[in-house]
């Protein structure tokens, strides 16, 4: 998977050698937060079906221009879109796996979960209102590590992102002068710092510049081998980010068919849930039957098949309740 990771841009590429003739091919394009799930769903379905799923890793922002414009079968968003947008759009929504977004930084000496963060810090980070490592603020959480006083480099995406909107909207509800001079959505207005093109571009601008610091899909982080930092939840508590908090957060959710299952996880209440946790999204054109039944047929075959490859990968299967539901949504729309 390492390969993958690095090129990442087009799902295909991880069929290459399987087999040159798939006998169907299913297009799908948009965020970049669960291409490493994909990825690995699309090997083994392919294998098992001879369907070959060519998803574009373009972020959320491109796949729900793709799904709005009908030049995809279906769109990927980590951003859920409101029942008002899908409506006007002829649209449907369904989750399909939740997952973490992580700050992730690049300091010499300092490892994975050693870092101490919580939100007031993060958000002056990314107002530009702290600019060095050495800052008071900084220092009073993390008395233990040696920080240099060297200006931080903010590292975010570029393009239109849902792990930006997951981002952006833990910010804008734990920090209210980010909410009021920022706000929150898949592009922002970013105050300082240079921007890399999906998770893959912040990871690698992470990875390369030193003394800086950026948010990814963790399962970039732990691929890239970057530094991810703890985080202080709502709940008071510096927590790491791994399956059992990702998975505490996510229990905190309670998603609803009537509402094209629109929900935020962001700053969960769980004692030990992790803060900047979310849902990522499919999005399906009503009127395309048969393209939709299409979509229907692979992620029906992940829920039933894919769990153990999320896990390993330190996504959240979606719980079996959750599951049904969005089968009961599917058969309501003649799509299963």
């Amino acid at each position: 998977m390492k390969t993958v990771f690095k090129i990442g841009l087009v799902l295909a590429f991880v069929l290459a050698g399987v087999s040159a003739q798939a006998t169907d091919t299913l297009n799908g394009a948009g965020a970049s937060f669960p291409y490493p799930v994909y990825s690995a769903w699309a090997y083994n379905y392919h294998k098992a079906t001879g369907i070959q799923l060519n998803y574009q890793s373009i972020g959320s922002g491109g796949g729900i221009r793709q799904i709005t414009n009908r030049t995809v079968e279906f769109g990927a968003s980590d951003a859920p879109q409101t029942p008002e947008f899908l409506k006007k759009n002829n649209l449907l929504q369904f989750p399909a796996v939740m997952g973490g977004v992580v700050l992730v930084v690049n300091i010499k000496g300092v490892k994975a979960g050693q870092m101490h963060l919580d939100a007031d810090a993060v958000c002056k980070i990314f107002l530009g209102e702290i600019t060095y490592w050495d800052d008071a603020k900084i220092k009073s959480m993390n008395p233990e590590l040696t920080l240099p006083h060297k200006m931080i480099t903010v590292v975010h995406r570029s393009d239109g992102s849902g792990t930006t909107a997951i981002f952006t909207t833990y910010l804008s509800q734990a920090c209210s002068a980010w909410n009021d001079k920022v706000g929150h959505g898949t592009s922002v207005k970013w105050p300082v710092g240079i921007g890399g093109k999906g998770n893959e571009g912040v990871a690698n601008y992470v990875r390369r510049s030193g003394n800086s610091i950026g948010y990814v899909e963790f399962a970039y982080a732990k691929q890239n081998k970057l530094a991810y930092t703890l985080l202080k939840n709502p709940s008071g508590h510096f927590v790491a980010p791994n399956f059992k908090t990702f998975e505490d957060a996510a229990a905190t959710g309670d998603f609803e068919p009537g509402k094209d299952f629109y929900l935020w996880l962001v700053n969960a209440k769980g004692e030990n849930a992790w803060p900047i946790a979310g849902a990522t999204f499919i999005l399906l054109a009503k009127e395309k039957k048969e393209a939709d039944m299409k979509t229907v047929k692979f992620y029906d075959w992940a829920f039933k098949h894919g769990d153990k490859k999320a896990k390993e990968l330190v996504y959240i299967p979606l719980p079996e309740s959750l599951k049904n539901k969005i089968r009961a949504y599917w058969k309501d729309h003649g799509i299963y």
